[in-house]
């Protein structure tokens, strides 16, 4: 809950934190002297709330009162608020007490469990195009939930090596297709391997998926 703004809202939350924060500063991460500070400043909104009310003596210089008090006092709860609400040792249960709201913790992301599955989508000269998607859900073309991106890799050679540090890191990507670009020194003809694995928000990365192969070639394209 934010702090309320409306005038009898506003007068039931400060009561509510007033009497709770006086009697036990400690308990909501406060001190004395702040607590004194705020009695002193919602006094004076309930002194001037209570005058601005009184039947048939509205007037504007009660009104004026009343609303540079409930400012003041308005500028001094919120700072107190924020210091409540951040502070780790106060209890969810006394944030709720005097009137806190208590924060919503983030989900734990875990790595990614499933490698992606990798298609080869065609080759262009020496740029072969993958397409990367859900390995687990059947017709999902798409990421996994939580799934940021992916690290793609290639290998160059006829088997695909069994020591994941001899493939070559080909650059990581928020995209599911992606074109990989092999040097001039590829030989037309020469058979590739690509591999990739899914990594999270936070940078953690799921297993490599088994690397497919192609043959990389010159001229026009040419389905894999």
């Amino acid at each position: 809950m934010a702090i309320p703004t409306k005038d009898s809202l506003l007068l039931n939350w400060t009561t509510n934190f007033n009497t709770r924060g006086t009697a036990s500063p400690v308990t909501f991460g406060l001190v004395i002297g702040q607590m004194t500070a705020f009695t002193a400043l919602f006094n004076s909104f309930v002194s001037a709330y209570n005058a601005s009310n009184v039947p048939g003596a509205r007037s504007k210089s009660l009104v004026t009162a009343k609303n540079d008090a409930k400012f003041a006092l308005l500028a001094n709860a919120r700072e107190l608020y924020g210091l409540i609400q951040a502070n780790t040792t106060v209890s969810d249960a006394n944030k709720d007490l005097i009137g806190v709201a208590v924060r919503a913790q983030p989900s734990p992301q875990p790595a990614p469990i499933d490698p992606p599955a990798l298609d080869i989508v065609s080759v262009v000269g020496r740029t072969v195009t993958i397409r990367l998607h859900n390995s687990v859900t059947t017709g999902r073309r798409g990421k996994p939930a939580g799934v940021k991106g992916a690290s793609v890799f290639s290998f160059v050679g006829a088997e695909a090596p069994t020591d994941p540090a001899l493939f070559k890191f080909e650059g990581n990507t928020t995209r599911t297709e992606v074109d990989v670009t092999f040097p001039l020194s590829v030989a037309a003809g020469a058979q590739v391997w690509l591999t990739a694995f899914w990594f999270n928000e936070r940078a953690q990365s799921g297993p490599a998926c088994t690397a497919i192969s192609t043959n990389v070639q010159f001229g026009s394209a040419m389905a894999a």
